[in-house]
C-alpha cells in the first residue's frame, strides 16, 4: 500500500469519528431540553375528594375502676378480732356477716343494763301507786300537799331513770350489733386489712369493696372528638391481659384536664368480664355515623413516617399535603388536613416527588379519574 493510500485512509477515519461525535452531543441535548420543558410525565390516576357519611368509631384508652369503691370500717372499736369470714375476691351480699368481734363484755353490760331497767320498771310502778293513793288521801283531807308533792317528785325521778336504763340498754345494744361487721352493700372484696386476733380501732378501713361488682372503664377521649360520644353509645372494650367484652358509656364528664387536653367517658362494663380493678384497657366507642372527608385509601402514603396525599396543583404539578386519618377502611379513608373537591394522586402516587408533573389518565372502562391537571387545581389545605 502506497503512502498516499495510508493518508486517505486516515482522513476519512478522523472524519467518521467526528461525525459520530457530533450525532451524540445532538441527541442528548435534546433529551435535556425536553426534560427541561417538561415533555416526560408520569401517568397518574386521580380521584376527587368527598364528604361522605361513615361508620365512626371513637377510640379511648383508660384504667378500670370500680362503679363505686365501698369502704367497710369499725364503727365501734377497742376490741378484738375473734373470726375473718371473707377474704379477697368473695362476693357477699348485703348485710353478711364479715367480722366477728369479742362481744364478751358488751354481752355481761347487756344483761346488767336489762337488769337496770327492769328496776326502773319496777320503781315506776311502785311510786305510780304511791303517787294515786297520795291523790286519794289528800281529796279525803287525810295528807298535806307537801306529801302529795314529794309522791309526784318520786313517780318523776322514777320515769326519768327509767328511760335513762332504757338509753343505755339502747346503747349497749347497739354496740352488740356492732361487734359483728357487715356488709353495707351487695358487691366484690378487693381487699383486705384486717386478720384474727387484730384489735381494732373505730374507723378502721377493713375491706373495699366493689358495688354490686359493677365495673367501668374510665377512658381518656381527645378534646377533638369529646362531642361525638354520648351517654348510652355501645363500646367494645379491650385488653392484652383479659380479651374483650362489651360496654355502654354510662356518661361523659363535663370537664377536660388543662395539661392533656383529655376528656373523661366512664364506660360501664357488661357483668362476667375478665377485667381487674387496676388494669388497662382500650374502648372502640360506636360514635354512629358522622360526615368525614374521605379519600381513597390507596392514595394515602408516607413521607418521613407522616400521612399524606399527593394533590394537584397548578399546571399539573402535585403537592404533597399533610393529613390526620380518623379512620380507614380498605376503600376508604377519613382525614382531615384536605380540602372537599381537590384531586388525589392513587395509582402512581408512590413513585412521585414534591413538585412533579404528570399526566391524568383515564380510569378503568373508559371514564376519566379526575379533571385534567390544569382544570382540578385546588388550593392545599391549611
Amino acid at each position: 500500500m502506497s503512502k498516499t493510500t495510508r493518508n486517505a485512509l486516515n482522513l476519512g477515519a478522523m472524519a467518521l469519528s467526528a461525525f459520530l461525535l457530533a450525532s451524540c452531543g445532538g441527541h442528548g441535548d435534546e433529551k435535556t431540553e425536553e426534560k427541561a420543558a417538561g415533555g416526560s410525565r408520569q401517568t397518574v390516576t386521580a380521584a376527587t375528594v368527598t364528604l361522605t357519611n361513615l361508620r365512626r368509631t371513637v377510640t379511648a384508652s383508660g384504667t378500670v375502676s370500680a362503679w363505686e369503691e365501698v369502704p367497710v370500717a369499725a364503727e365501734t372499736g377497742g376490741l378484738t378480732a375473734v373470726a375473718v369470714y371473707v377474704d379477697e375476691g368473695s362476693y357477699v351480699r348485703q348485710g353478711q356477716p364479715l367480722v366477728q368481734m369479742n362481744d364478751v363484755l358488751l354481752r355481761a353490760q347487756l344483761r346488767q343494763q336489762q337488769a337496770q331497767v327492769q328496776l326502773g320498771e319496777a320503781n315506776v310502778a311502785r311510786d305510780d301507786a304511791a303517787l294515786e293513793r297520795a291523790q286519794q288521801l289528800k281529796a279525803r283531807g287525810f295528807l298535806s300537799q307537801a306529801s302529795l308533792d314529794t309522791a309526784l317528785a318520786n313517780q318523776r325521778a322514777s320515769n326519768a331513770n327509767l328511760a335513762a336504763a332504757r338509753a343505755t340498754l339502747a346503747q349497749t345494744q347497739t354496740h352488740l350489733a356492732q361487734a359483728t361487721i357487715r356488709a353495707p352493700v351487695a358487691g366484690l372484696i378487693i381487699s383486705r386489712s384486717v386478720t384474727k386476733g387484730q384489735i381494732i380501732s373505730a374507723g378502721t378501713e377493713l375491706f373495699r369493696m366493689v358495688r354490686d361488682g359493677r365495673l367501668e372503664l374510665d377512658a381518656q377521649v381527645p378534646e377533638t372528638e369529646l362531642a361525638q360520644v354520648r351517654a348510652g353509645q355501645s363500646a367494645t372494650v379491650t385488653s392484652s391481659e383479659a380479651g374483650t367484652t362489651a360496654g355502654t358509656v354510662r356518661i361523659v364528664t363535663p370537664e377536660v384536664n388543662a395539661s392533656t387536653r383529655l376528656g373523661l367517658a366512664r364506660i360501664s362494663l357488661s357483668p362476667g368480664a375478665q377485667l381487674r380493678p387496676g388494669m388497662f384497657a382500650r374502648a372502640d366507642i360506636d360514635v354512629g355515623d358522622q360526615p368525614a372527608t374521605t379519600v381513597p385509601t390507596g392514595a394515602v402514603l408516607y413521607r418521613d413516617n407522616k400521612p399524606g396525599v399527593f394533590t394537584l396543583v397548578a399546571d399539573g404539578r402535585v403537592h404533597f399535603q399533610p393529613v390526620v386519618i380518623l379512620s380507614r377502611t380498605d376503600t376508604q379513608t377519613a382525614v382531615t388536613g384536605v380540602n372537599v373537591g381537590a384531586q388525589v394522586i392513587v395509582s402512581g402516587a408512590g413513585f412521585l416527588n414534591e413538585g412533579d408533573r404528570v399526566n391524568v389518565a383515564q380510569a378503568p372502562g373508559g371514564a376519566r379519574s379526575a379533571v385534567p391537571a390544569a382544570a382540578a387545581a385546588q388550593p392545599a389545605a391549611k
